[in-house]
């Protein structure tokens, strides 16, 4: 992640005019009087000896976890959603993916009374890393003419197949590919660590790029360029094949059900996704709380879905409140709640989503304070990870806190579970999927509207 920043940083600062970098200038640089002074303002009085000495022998984030505000925070809810387990996505960006499945899967443990079930993640995995492919390479056949030094150019060329997605991504796959269980195309040593794997297809497809952008220069027409990119996504599909396995078209499922008997099914994935999600995907809207625009319009992100023939994800911006509203509404009539969040801040390996919670600020004696909006457009927050919301604790018919579902595995957090603080779910929650029976009539016909074209370097379109 942190070289995908650094890698946008690079490109905002490339794409400036060389007016705007300044020459070389003498008053501001860093004089040997001024590093004398940082120096002497420097007191190495028993504090500041007891901090060096704190931080240099531990782990910062153990040092700053405020242990008071900890034990403030119980973990009762006084709703909950009944659960099926805890996933574990292990070293993989696909959390968008999990939290999606987590929130279907009860209505086939239901359907076919069963205790457990889960959803084969590897199998959209799979499907999801091949729909990006192409997307890349009919984005390097649109974008063949533009300059090398081109801002869009240069953010398509990042990260191809990246693991990350939205809502919307998980849609188009189950739609097209449909659903199996786990135990049909179970996981892999790549889904549970998918980095190498990731590298090699990120590297085949820049260099088709490179190929697709010399045959155009040659003359090339599009026909030819989309003959060119079918032999690439062969080979795509073959090292997804080495990988992840072969997905299947048809597959028999023998289960047991809550009479002890043994059910055997046979259909296909898709065959299947329609028999047990009952539910209309479309139907779920996104909401999100953007700092950088204009509240109560619609927006629309370039190049921000993994099905080149898909709609790019829509969304309503709303202020947190009204966000929070529509969530407890859907949270209490038992609909699972899938948010994306940022969790580099105020969140504990222990279960505790709570501002203060990591309090750098009294390890460092610096002020770290920032408003939502400012800490967006200067990149400190961003939305980072989807989870699901299983719960509240409300007083009055308010939220105190709320239950959150994850992916990080049993032995995490609070066996799997975190509590959210109401005042995290203001400042860290940038995002909800929200059924439209659920939303007023003045949201939905926001959506209605034209939506207005966010470019394809928006600090929103990024995947986690």
């Amino acid at each position: 992640m942190r070289h995908r920043w650094m890698f946008l940083f690079l490109v905002l600062t490339l794409s400036l005019p060389l007016t705007m970098i300044p020459a070389a200038d003498q008053s501001g640089a860093l004089t040997p009087e001024l590093l004398e002074s940082f120096r002497r303002a420097l007191v190495p009085d028993a504090p500041t000896r007891a901090t060096i000495n704190a931080v240099t022998s531990n782990n910062a984030k153990k040092l700053a976890r405020n242990q008071e505000l900890a034990r403030q925070i119980d973990h009762h809810f006084n709703f909950k959603i009944k659960t099926s387990g805890i996933t574990d996505q292990k070293q993989t960006g696909r959390c968008w993916m999990y939290a999606a499945l987590n929130l279907l899967r009860p209505a086939v443990i239901k359907q076919y009374g069963i205790d457990k079930f889960e959803f084969s993640q590897n199998h959209l995995f799979f499907w999801d890393k091949l729909e990006k492919a192409n997307l890349f390479l009919e984005a390097m056949i649109v974008t063949r003419k533009a300059k090398p030094d081109d801002r869009e150019f240069l953010i398509l060329l990042d990260d191809p197949v990246a693991d990350g997605g939205w809502w919307n991504y998980v849609v188009e796959l189950i739609e097209k590919y449909g659903v199996v269980p786990q135990d049909i195309m179970p996981e892999t040593v790549n889904t549970e660590n998918s980095n190498i794997m990731v590298t090699i297809i990120n590297e085949y497809l820049l260099k088709s790029a490179a190929e697709i952008r010399r045959m155009a220069a040659e003359g090339k027409k599009a026909e030819e360029l989309r003959q060119y990119k079918v032999g690439v996504l062969k080979q795509v599909y073959r090292l997804l094949v080495i990988h992840l396995g072969q997905p299947p078209q048809q597959f028999t499922w023998r289960f047991e059900n809550k009479d002890h008997q043994i059910v055997t099914k046979t259909c296909t994935p898709l065959e299947f996704y329609r028999e047990t999600v009952k539910v209309n995907l479309r139907d779920y809207l996104v909401l999100v709380d953007h700092p950088s625009h204009p509240y109560n319009e619609h927006y629309v992100i370039a190049y921000c879905r993994n099905l080149s023939n898909a709609a790019d994800l829509d969304f309503v911006n709303l202020e947190i409140g009204r966000i929070k509203e529509f969530a407890l509404k859907a949270l209490l009539d038992s609909l699972p709640i899938w948010f994306a969040a940022d969790v580099s801040h105020d969140m504990d390996r222990n279960g505790i989503m709570a501002p203060g919670i990591m309090d750098y600020e009294a390890l460092y004696g610096i002020d770290l304070s920032l408003n939502k909006r400012d800490r967006f457009n200067y990149r400190i927050s961003a939305p980072s990870h989807a989870m699901a919301i299983i719960g509240v604790d409300t007083v009055a018919g308010r939220p105190r806190q709320w239950l959150v579902e994850n992916s990080w595995g049993a032995n995490t957090g609070n066996q799997g579970y975190w509590t959210m603080l109401d005042p995290w779910f203001d400042s860290n929650i940038y995002a909800i999927i929200i059924p439209r029976q659920y939303l007023t009539n003045d949201v939905l016909q926001m959506f209605t509207r034209k939506p207005k074209e966010l470019p394809v370097w928006d600090p929103m379109r990024r995947q986690f």
